[in-house]
C-alpha cells in the first residue's frame, strides 16, 4: 500500500518528476477514482499562484483539478489523470505527425489558450512536455507552474527570461513582460515540430536563442498554403502582427481537411501509447 496523503490520496507511484515537484499516480480512497497528484518539493509561491490560477479555469483541453492544498508543509495538487504520453514523448518515439492529427492538434491546444488568455492568464511554457495525449490521442495542456496572470507582479526580475529556450518568443528571451502573444510563438513551434519531427530550434539555450533571434522558422516547402500562412503568422517576429489563440484555433480548424499526408493505419501516437505503457515515468504535468 502506497503513502496515504491527507488521509485521502494513495500515493501509488511516481509518474513524473520536475524541479518543482514530483507526479503521482494516485487513488482517492474516498471516491475509489485514479488521479494524479503534483506534489511540490516545497511550499513557494510558485505553487501557491498555479493552484489559485488553475481552480478558476475549466477547459476540455485542460487537465482538471479536483483538489489543492498549496499552503500545506506538502503543497499538493489533485488532478484528473491523463493516462498517456506527453506529446514529447510522442514525437520521440514516432518522428513527425500527419498534418490532419497536428491539425486536430492545434486547434484543440490554441482553443484551450483562447480560454486561458480570456481569463487573464498567459500559460508561458507552451511545449511539447507540457501536453499530454490520452489513449485516443485527445490532447490535454498542462503544467501552469510558470503561467502568470495578466498585469500581475512579476516572479521573475525584469530582463530575465523564464521558459524552455527551444521553444520561447523573441520577446521572452529579451526579458521583456510577456502577453498571450507569447504563447502563439511558442505554439506554432510545437505545431512546426509536429509536422518536421524535430525542434526548429535545436542545440543549447543559447544557440537556440541566438538562432531565434536571428533568423524566422524555416517553413518545408511541402506545407500546404493554409499551413504556411498560419504558421508564418502565429511565429512572427513582432507580437502585434501574431493572430489571436481564437483565430489559430479557425485556421487551424479549416486545416484539418487537409489530408495530404496520408495517415498510417496505425496513427503515430498509439504507437507511443503502446510505449507509454511499458515507460509511465515519462509523464508530465
Amino acid at each position: 500500500m502506497g503513502e496515504l496523503l491527507d488521509g485521502r490520496y494513495r500515493l501509488d507511484g511516481v509518474i513524473g518528476r520536475g524541479g518543482m515537484a514530483d507526479v503521482h499516480r494516485a487513488t482517492d480512497v474516498r471516491l475509489n477514482r485514479a488521479v494524479a497528484v503534483k506534489l511540490f518539493h516545497s511550499a513557494t509561491e510558485r505553487s501557491t499562484l498555479e493552484a489559485r490560477l488553475l481552480a478558476g479555469l475549466s477547459h476540455p483541453g485542460l487537465v482538471r483539478v479536483y483538489d489543492a492544498a498549496p499552503e500545506n508543509d506538502r503543497p499538493y495538487l489533485v488532478m484528473q489523470l491523463v493516462d498517456g504520453p506527453t506529446l514529447r514523448r510522442c514525437l520521440d518515439t514516432t518522428g513527425a505527425l500527419d498534418l490532419r492529427f497536428t491539425a486536430r492538434l492545434g486547434t484543440r491546444l490554441a482553443d484551450a489558450l483562447a480560454y486561458v488568455h480570456a481569463h487573464g492568464v498567459v500559460h508561458r511554457d507552451m511545449k511539447p512536455a507540457n501536453v499530454l495525449l490520452d489513449r485516443d490521442g485527445t490532447c490535454f495542456l498542462t503544467d501552469f507552474g510558470i503561467a502568470r496572470a495578466m498585469g500581475s507582479a512579476r516572479l521573475t526580475s525584469a530582463g530575465h527570461c523564464i521558459g524552455t529556450a527551444a521553444y520561447l518568443a523573441p520577446e521572452q528571451l529579451r526579458g521583456e513582460n510577456v502577453g498571450p502573444a507569447a504563447d502563439i510563438y511558442s505554439l506554432g513551434l510545437v505545431l512546426l515540430e509536429c509536422l518536421t519531427g524535430s525542434p526548429e530550434y535545436d542545440g543549447s539555450d543559447l544557440e537556440a536563442a541566438v538562432a531565434r533571434l536571428s533568423r524566422p522558422p524555416r517553413l518545408p516547402a511541402w506545407l500546404p498554403p493554409v499551413w504556411t500562412a498560419t504558421l508564418a503568422a502565429m511565429t512572427a517576429r513582432d507580437p502585434q502582427h501574431r493572430p489571436s489563440a481564437a483565430d489559430c484555433a479557425q485556421r487551424l480548424a479549416a486545416a484539418t481537411v487537409l489530408g495530404t499526408r496520408r495517415a498510417p493505419v496505425r496513427p503515430p501516437w498509439r504507437r507511443a501509447v503502446e510505449t507509454q505503457r511499458m515507460q509511465p515515468a515519462a509523464v508530465g504535468y
